[in-house]
């Protein structure tokens, strides 16, 4: 099962209270916070960014191999990343992805692009359509 989840480090910020968090295996995601709390959501908006981005230019997602405070992105980020890396690796076309969801291929190509936001039941539907069948889990926060 793969769950996008890659660690952090926390480092003291000059300012009272604040982090600077970065991951080793994805050094794009940098970011900082007031607080820890602020820190780790900031953090997990980073890592989404990051990975979006990855996939928005071809780079392949990196294997997670650092150790430290396991962050994911927010749930609806890591649900649109697992779909467009699904289709990546899929060998299908766009108007085939549209084909098996029952949509045209102009809602196809807004459910892959990574700047727009996709409900949740049409991203269990196009990954069903792939093959892929979306897990969701809770863990402490």
């Amino acid at each position: 099962m793969k769950t996008y989840a890659y660690a952090a480090t926390f480092e003291p910020t000059d300012r009272e209270g604040g982090f600077t968090a970065f991951f080793r295996d994805v050094p794009e995601a940098i970011t900082e916070g007031d607080d820890m709390a602020d820190t780790r959501a900031m953090a997990a908006d980073a890592l989404g960014v990051a990975l979006l981005t990855y996939l928005e230019i071809g780079k392949p997602l990196p294997e997670p191999t650092a150790e430290g405070v396991m962050i994911t992105p927010d749930p609806e980020v890591a649900a649109k990343i697992a779909l467009i890396e699904t289709f990546q690796h899929a060998g299908i076309s766009r108007s085939e992805l549209a084909r098996r969801i029952g949509k045209d291929e102009k809602e196809a190509r807004r459910l892959l692009d990574p700047n727009v936001s996709t409900k949740l039941p049409l991203l269990v539907s196009a990954l069903a359509a792939m093959g892929k069948r979306l897990v969701i889990g809770l863990e402490a926060a």
